[in-house]
């Protein structure tokens, strides 16, 4: 699915026009970059986090050169579904 298709989706379930939509879409997608960004996490119930992971320094091989490499700790974002989330997933077999 992609963001047009979600665009299409909300503008036929609520009767919005979809240039509005996709205005909110955008706006929403753009307030979690701008808090993970300010390292706030996004909570949203029922539904999942969008966290920030803090990955350790570690010691890399790269294959071409045969050489080793350091990767500097950094961050991350990630996205962590909320139990009810995995549960519905989890059922659709």
């Amino acid at each position: 699915m992609t963001k047009a298709d979600i665009v299409n989706d909300i503008a036929k379930s609520t009767g919005v026009e979809k240039a509005q939509v996709q205005q909110i879409v955008e706006a929403f997608m753009e307030s979690i970059k701008d808090s993970l960004t300010a390292q706030n996490n996004v909570y949203l119930r029922g539904f999942g986090s969008f966290i920030i992971k803090e990955r350790a320094q570690k010691v890399a091989r790269n294959i071409s050169k045969n050489t080793t490499i350091t990767i500097p700790a950094h961050n991350i974002p990630a996205f962590k579904p909320s139990k009810s989330f995995v549960v519905k997933v989890k059922e659709q077999k």
